[in-house]
């Protein structure tokens, strides 16, 4: 199935761009999707070992199932004080 991905932050900025599709497995996961997007924007690979995603506005685990409809979020973490 085709997925499109947000990006926010440093993602955004490494990608060059507010959103990704890709191609991933019909029972594909969050952790299916994170080894997608490294090896099809290597350039995320710097985020995506401690980036969240979101499914449908909930925070998600590697574990979490995504579905083709399902609204995906890259979120890179955050330092500032």
């Amino acid at each position: 199935m085709i997925v499109t991905v947000k990006l926010f932050a440093l993602a955004r900025e490494l990608a060059g761009r507010d959103e990704l599709e890709l191609e991933v497995a019909d029972d594909a996961t969050i952790a299916d999707l994170r080894r997608a997007l490294a090896t099809s924007h290597p350039r995320l690979s710097t985020v995506l070992a401690h980036a969240h995603f979101a499914v449908d506005s909930q925070y998600a685990t590697d574990c979490t199932p995504i579905h083709a409809n399902s609204e995906l979020a890259l979120i890179p973490p955050v330092s500032g004080g």
